[in-house]
């Protein structure tokens, strides 16, 4: 890979000389700063500040002079992949529950205070067009999504979601406030599925359940 002719062309030249270097050392392995300099073609005091940002996130780890990727790296790609397993494995259930509910599915993975839209299958025809979308964000707070996986967490992280979460009155069904929020995760941890009775788009309800993760 040219890393040099990719830095000169790409106009975000910090995300580029941060990740260059990053690519370079997951491809290499341990490498000594002279070395990363030439060959991203930066000078040694840009390549050594670089180097001081990925250690500092945790990146790249530094030890005899010699520079190397940490795990950290692995960790993101594994994510990466797990949800891509995630689709592929669930994609056919979804499309089944589809075509018995007659209904729109959606597989939703939790982000901080929101859940995104990770797979969408539309029904035809259906006279309800929802404005969900791959890669769209809904808040925990106020969806059917959001309520299955917060029946998942304990109580302390629920109260961290929505002191973290911009509480508004999206519909006249949004909960906002915080007890009766928490007691529909209860109800939910009894029923096992979760409700959204108009609270994020009006005319629209929702049945949700969270999924054990793969492989679990």
């Amino acid at each position: 890979m040219d890393y040099e002719l990719r830095i000169e062309k790409n106009p975000i030249q910090v995300a580029d000389r941060l990740f260059g270097i990053l690519e370079l050392l997951a491809e290499r392995g341990e490498m000594q700063l002279q070395d990363i300099a030439a060959e991203v073609g930066l000078n040694k005091t840009t390549a050594h500040r670089v180097l001081q940002s990925l250690m500092y996130l945790g990146y790249v780890r530094q030890e005899d002079g010699r520079y190397s990727p940490t795990l950290r790296i692995a960790a993101v790609a594994d994510k990466v992949v797990a949800r891509e397993n995630l689709v592929h494995i669930v994609h056919p259930y979804l499309q089944k529950l589809m075509e018995e509910s007659g209904e729109t599915v959606h597989l939703v993975r939790r982000d901080g205070t929101d859940a995104v839209y990770i797979d969408k299958i539309e029904i035809e025809g259906n006279t309800v067009r929802m404005g969900s979308q791959i890669g769209g964000r809904i808040a925990l707070y106020c969806s059917g999504v959001g309520k299955a996986i917060c029946a998942e967490l304990g109580q302390e992280e629920v109260r961290d979601i929505w002191e973290a979460s911009n509480i508004t009155r999206i519909t006249p069904y949004t909960i906002t406030d915080y007890d009766e929020f928490v007691f529909a995760i209860e109800d939910v941890r009894k029923r096992g599925y979760a409700l959204d009775n108009e609270e994020n788009e009006t005319g629209v309800r929702c049945i949700a359940a969270s999924l054990p993760p793969v492989g679990g």
